[in-house]
């Protein structure tokens, strides 16, 4: 009896209809999406082709198809050279710094600029802020020269004889100072811009919260850090594993055109990126530049997935997948 009973029971159930994607309702979403989609086809994935050159000695005369295939031979020039443990050491701590800092200055602006009430002011504190980011690197280079310059510079010329330095510093030989040069010109010119993202998440938080923090007593600390930070979290972590996603990879103009390329600065300016151009540019070997791309890329995707399974593993919300 049950076996029929239940054969009944699944004859009576409605069934579940199935729905239809109408093409002709989207239409206009779809073509609009197209110039889109031909952009990240030609810019994105079409080049990606390209990742045989990393395993090819390539010979323009026989094109890059026809071009002999040597494994894993274009790799050994970033493993086997003797700089291989400072590019990487410096690409790393200095993009955990830029990473770690970077994100508290540009939350810590947006927090600022979302105190700003007058809205002229505010713009006007927008424009100011964001502007270093739209100057040319090359630009900041000889703006960061005009400052350092050993015969001309205005910190030799007119910072340090007040404090009683009158010889100077030879920046562009003196390697232990740039680190700090370099981080002060990464955050003057990036987390204007880089508060953008916070700053229109914070204008995402309803008023209410603050006004009923305010009734209960809180002070403006306390609502920044019960109410402001638990609400940003996400947003935090989401352009934190963005980072994550390139730390192996440098801003090429801020390590090789700020510090002018010098070779009495290699220890703390030297970075995977630099060190390939110059190698490219000397040796000419397009596959040990390639295969330095596709190791940075590897490498960067499997730690994004890392950070992606931390997060997964305290708050499944917060993670991107």
């Amino acid at each position: 009896m049950e076996p029929a009973a239940s054969a009944a029971a699944i004859q009576t159930a409605p069934k579940v209809k199935k729905k239809k994607i109408n093409i002709r309702k989207h239409a206009p979403l779809l073509i609009m999406m197209i110039p889109g989609l031909l952009y990240l086809f030609f810019n994105n994935y079409l080049p990606m082709l390209g990742i045989v050159i990393a395993f090819k000695d390539i010979n323009f005369a026989k094109g890059i198809l026809h071009s002999d295939w040597i494994g894993f031979d274009n790799f050994e020039y970033l493993f086997k050279t003797s700089d291989a443990f400072i590019i990487t050491r410096n690409t790393i701590l200095y993009n955990l710094f830029f990473i770690v800092v970077g994100t508290v200055l540009a939350l810590g602006t947006a927090i600022l600029l979302n105190e700003v009430k007058n809205k002229v002011m505010l713009k006007s504190f927008q424009a100011i802020i964001t502007m270093p980011h739209l100057i040319s690197m090359v630009i900041v280079s000889y703006l960061v020269y005009a400052l350092l310059s050993a015969e001309t510079g205005f910190i030799n010329n007119t910072v340090l004889p007040w404090f009683g330095i009158e010889d100077g510093i030879m920046w562009y030989s003196e390697a232990k100072y740039w680190p700090v040069i370099l981080s002060l010109v990464h955050f003057w010119k990036s987390v204007g811009y880089s508060s953008i993202v916070f700053f229109a998440a914070l204008l995402g938080i309803d008023e209410e919260y603050y006004e009923a923090a305010r009734l209960d007593g809180a002070n403006r600390w306390k609502q920044i850090t019960n109410i402001t930070l638990p609400i940003m979290i996400p947003i935090i972590i989401l352009m934190t594993m963005l980072s994550i996603g390139r730390i192996f990879y440098s801003d090429f103009g801020l390590f090789y055109q700020v510090p002018m390329a010098s070779g009495a600065l290699f220890e703390t300016t030297e970075t995977i990126d630099t060190y390939v151009f110059k190698g490219l540019m000397g040796s000419g070997d397009l596959g040990m530049s390639t295969a330095a791309g596709v190791y940075q890329s590897i490498v960067g995707f499997f730690l994004v997935i890392l950070a992606n399974y931390t997060v997964r593993r305290y708050s499944k919300d917060n993670a991107l997948f």
